[in-house]
């Protein structure tokens, strides 16, 4: 019973993660763009005001004209609109999506004994760490760096995320360590919105209410990270993609495929940030990152590509019915998914339930290879090609 009511947390904590996520990035992506493409305004009125950019747009049936005041406006409006509960409630919703998912059963999904043997509470503490330090940091770097060295301030959390990677994924599970890896730039993304871009907007506003000067470091820092929170966002989402695929969470080197395709989010991510600056004359055609960011993805398939031993391609040539399968299943999965246990409701110690579970059995642990969960029973490729020319063949159980 335990089994289905976190079934049902998962699957609506991830409905809601999913929705909250697509306001978040969609409205960070939309100010980014934005951003980029104001042009000086051209009313006379607007320039002495204090505007500073300015976009004309068409969208739904009628025309829009931000306006933007790098510093403040000449008086503030009655109501003025706030971006904060999209980043809050992605995180929120995000962080008991991972209890429920991972936390909550750490045994099976955090801890990997091959890699580092510890018990399931501490491997929890160790987990959050990770989102809290990685947050210190960054943030530390940020505050001693400031906004004029942004290069430097790049590279040492580029080294940071290596690191970070590094350390996870020998730590912790595949699956486990990818999702961390993503959750961890994912709290520093949030922490950005909530300790320094919402707290600086604060005081200008209340700056601007009291007649003072208004301190224009406030929008610098906000304005950096906001910039580091667009490259992180690509590199996040495949993180939290990556384990529905066991070829990449399982690989000798995860670490390294993690942080290559981070890499080729960020690259690609570039491109898209800077072609509206390129359409305004301001810098030149950011092709180039985008096919650095491709080659990066090629490079990594090219390296992931499996070759089969001689093992495997006796197993995938011979024949394989039930009998065969069966072998594989009573070794490999019927801990699991057997007479005693039945995880996710799936048994598998029969021929009618073999039958009804073909395509789950093919598609996790032949395709994605995410089944046997952080692969406990030792599953080989041989037995996978086993399951695989079985399914192809028509998984017939008779």
């Amino acid at each position: 019973m335990e089994s289905y009511f976190l079934d049902w947390a998962n699957l609506l904590l991830r409905w809601l993660h999913v929705i909250t996520a697509i306001a978040w990035v969609g409205s960070s992506f939309y100010f980014v763009f934005l951003d980029s493409s104001l042009t000086p305004p051209e009313d006379a009125k607007l320039r002495a005001g204090g505007a500073t950019g300015e976009l004309w747009a068409v969208h739904g049936g009628g025309f829009y004209h931000p306006v933007k005041y790098a510093v403040q406006p000449p008086q503030l409006p009655p109501r003025l609109h706030w971006f904060f509960w999209e980043s809050y409630s992605t995180w929120l919703s995000g962080f008991a999506l991972f209890t429920v998912s991972y936390l909550w059963n750490a045994g099976a999904y955090l801890v990997d004994k091959s890699l580092m043997d510890w018990s399931p509470a501490a491997a929890v503490v160790a987990a959050l760490a990770f989102l809290v330090v990685f947050w210190l940091l960054y943030d530390a770097i940020c505050r001693v760096l400031g906004t004029a060295r942004e290069g430097l301030v790049g590279v040492l959390v580029l080294a940071l995320v290596c690191i970070a990677a590094w350390l996870a994924c020998h730590w912790f599970a595949g699956r486990a360590a990818f999702l961390l890896v993503g959750a961890m730039l994912a709290t520093s993304m949030s922490a950005n919105v909530f300790f320094v871009i919402i707290p600086g907007q604060k005081k200008v506003v209340q700056a601007i209410r009291d007649g003072r000067p208004v301190d224009p470091v406030h929008g610098q820092r906000g304005k950096q990270r906001s910039v580091h929170n667009t490259y992180f966002t690509l590199p996040v989402l495949f993180a939290m993609l990556s384990n529905h695929y066991g070829f990449l969470t399982t690989h000798p080197r995860n670490w390294l495929v993690l942080v290559v395709m981070m890499a080729a989010g960020a690259a690609i991510r570039q491109f898209f940030v800077m072609r509206h600056g390129w359409k305004l004359g301001r810098n030149g055609h950011p092709a180039g990152y985008a096919l650095a960011g491709v080659a990066l993805i090629v490079a990594t398939l090219v390296w992931l590509m499996p070759q089969p031993s001689a093992a495997a391609k006796a197993a995938a040539a011979a024949p394989a019915d039930y009998a065969a399968v069966r072998q594989v299943l009573e070794q490999r999965c019927y801990l699991c998914h057997g007479a005693q246990v039945q995880m996710k409701n799936v048994r598998l110690d029969s021929p009618l339930g073999v039958k009804q579970h073909a395509q789950a059995v093919y598609q996790q642990a032949v395709v994605a290879k995410t089944m046997p969960l952080n692969n406990a029973t030792h599953i080989t490729e041989e037995e996978r090609a086993v399951i695989g020319r079985w399914f192809v063949a028509g998984a017939r159980v008779d």
